[in-house]
């Protein structure tokens, strides 16, 4: 490749720093916008108009932080693809995302190592580098063997305008364009030729794609509204097209997106609420509830974790490595069914006695299913199967290589199900006991609740892992563990639905039924769209989806468009200079 770093570095830092800059909106996009807290509250109708007194929330707009989110893996791969068409995946080459609580996307922990930042600079090399010849058909003028020089550059300008838009997800600014127009000067002085447009359409691509305008979702908010000195601004309607693509399809705008920004047409609720639905009803939403829930229940540890650790082939026999990509995808697959082809709500996800299974897992399970590879509907025995809960990629994961894990599956509840975390273990902890073929896996454990050392933390796992305890350490039902009895009881304690069950189909009913699960869904939905946790700050919009979540009898996909419709997506606080860059 033709040597252009030293030119790019200088011009990139140009470019980052007048991109920095809160852009001006164009007068005839962003001037309509509501102005303020106030206007927005009539615009929506939040009051009844009869004079009635506002609640604190509906009085008070209150978004929360606003951070800074690097885009992640996939959704860098995903906006290569939307932006150029390429299916190379370049961020599979990347350092992996730095996962936060249970999400890769938190704002916090996406930072840019000094490897990430390399790996930015040699993708953006490859990439200009393959699709540079392609777009040199956008700038006809520049084609030919003595492309006349103005006109050429007249039509990288247009170039520069067109895809730069489409880059940073809005229009460049005059002097962000005019860095561009001199960066692509330059590159076609450095070409072979004494004029070589096309490298300087190489250049522009490396120095945009290594900007920080695409690498992450700047957003400043309609900053030109703030001239009054209210602290929160409506987020333009730039920024909101951004926000959904993310959110609901993990990549950047689409046509329509980009016209209704163009049009400043997603600044009330019922805007963004119409554009929500409709992206809720594409096959990219599908992908976007699959990542969550693959992040959120771990189903993507499914293969890495367990093929890591193994499974005893004296005790698990039929178990081999070809069954872990089949477990993850039965999970995945029953939850986009409920979701989007039985509109069910969240107690489905816990209760349903139906999965997807291919003949292979049909094999496993032991059940008449499908006779092909093909993942079909399978009605279960309603007295052993209920949902995600007794799904084998799950039991397995939080298990052992020779046993169950009581320990670790109510763990799991506790944590992910209920958003409640044990306290931390001591110090000291004893050696966990060895396989005993004379006891059960219950019985051996029964001594956490007997040592005062332990009792603290498993008092608050153990009674919800015992309740698994009809699956094996790969997930598969059995009656008897050793010839011996099981003894699946539990209690539920410090829970809002608290007292005792028998079996995972009894544990899940009362998870179904406990509010506090359903409160934990949405909190963990609110981290995983807005790339934070929640702060004080946050209690109206939280508030907001969880009352429109019960509204909608806990309908997955309402939840997740009340997601769009709150404080905490729509504004945030108006930047002060000090936090400019």
């Amino acid at each position: 490749m033709r040597e252009i770093l030293p030119l790019l570095v200088g011009l990139i830092v140009s470019t980052i720093s007048v991109g920095c800059q809160q852009p001006a909106p164009d007068s005839d996009e962003q001037a309509d916008g509501e102005s303020t807290a106030d206007t927005e509250s009539e615009g929506d109708g939040d009051g009844d108009g009869d004079g009635d007194e506002l609640t604190e929330c509906e009085a008070t707009i209150e978004p929360g932080p606003s951070p800074i989110r690097r885009l992640t893996r996939v959704e860098y791969n995903n906006t290569i693809y939307q932006l150029l068409g390429d299916t190379s995946q370049p961020a599979n080459a990347f350092p992996a995302d730095e996962v936060a609580g249970s999400f890769d996307n938190q704002a916090a922990a996406l930072v840019v190592s000094p490897l990430l930042a390399e790996q930015y600079e040699v993708a953006a090399e490859q990439l200009a580098l393959t699709h540079a010849p392609a777009l040199m058909d956008q700038l006809p003028a520049c084609g030919g063997g003595a492309p006349d020089p103005d006109s050429c550059t007249a039509d990288a300008e247009a170039f520069i305008h067109g895809f730069g838009k489409r880059a940073y997800r809005r229009p460049l600014t005059d002097d962000e364009v005019a860095v561009y127009v001199d960066l692509f000067i330059a590159g076609t002085d450095l070409g072979e030729a004494a004029y070589d447009p096309q490298v300087g359409v190489e250049v522009i691509l490396q120095a945009m794609l290594q900007s920080p305008h695409f690498l992450y979702r700047v957003e400043f908010g309609a900053s030109d509204l703030a001239d009054g000195g209210e602290d929160v601004v409506p987020l333009t309607s730039y920024e909101i097209a951004s926000r959904l693509s993310y959110l609901l399809w993990n990549t950047m705008p689409d046509a329509s997106l980009f016209e209704a920004a163009d049009a400043n047409e997603l600044q009330t609720a019922d805007q963004i609420e119409a554009q929500a639905r409709r992206m809720m009803d594409t096959p990219r939403a599908r992908e976007a509830v699959k990542n969550f829930h693959r992040q959120w229940l771990g189903l993507g540890r499914i293969e890495p974790q367990i093929a890591a650790n193994g499974k005893n082939p004296d005790i698990y026999p039929d178990y081999s490595d070809e069954l872990l990509s089949l477990w993850r995808r039965e999970t995945e697959a029953f939850i986009d069914d409920a979701v989007f082809e039985q509109g069910a709500n969240v107690e489905v996800l816990f209760t349903a006695n139906y999965t997807m299974m291919n003949k292979p897992l049909a094999d496993f399970y032991g059940v008449t299913g499908p006779t092909t590879d093909q993942f079909e509907r399978v009605e279960l025995d309603p007295g052993r199967y209920a949902g995600f809960l007794t799904h084998a990629g799950l039991l397995a994961l939080y298990a052992k290589p020779d046993r169950s894990s009581p320990i670790h599956r109510g763990k799991f509840v506790r944590e992910i199900l209920l958003c409640q975390s044990p306290p931390p273990p001591p110090d000291i902890v004893p050696e966990a006991p060895s396989v005993d073929e004379n006891q059960t896996t219950r019985d051996q454990f029964l001594q956490h609740s007997a040592d005062a050392l332990c009792s603290g933390c498993h008092r608050l796992m153990d009674p919800l892992g015992f309740g698994f305890e009809h699956f094996d350490g790969i997930g598969r039902y059995r009656e008897t563990e050793w010839g011996l009895a099981i003894d699946a009881s539990g209690e539920l304690i410090e829970t809002d639905n608290d007292g005792p069950y028998n079996g995972a189909v009894e544990l899940a009913a009362k998870l179904a039924a406990s509010d506090q699960v359903k409160n934990c869904v949405a909190t963990q939905w609110f981290q995983f769209a807005y790339g934070r946790t929640q702060t004080a700050e946050d209690s109206c919009s939280v508030e907001e989806i969880q009352a429109d979540f019960a509204a909608a009898d806990y309908d997955i996909k309402e939840l997740i468009i009340a997601l769009t419709l709150t404080d905490a997506f729509r504004y945030r606080h108006v930047i002060g200079a000090e936090e400019n860059p």
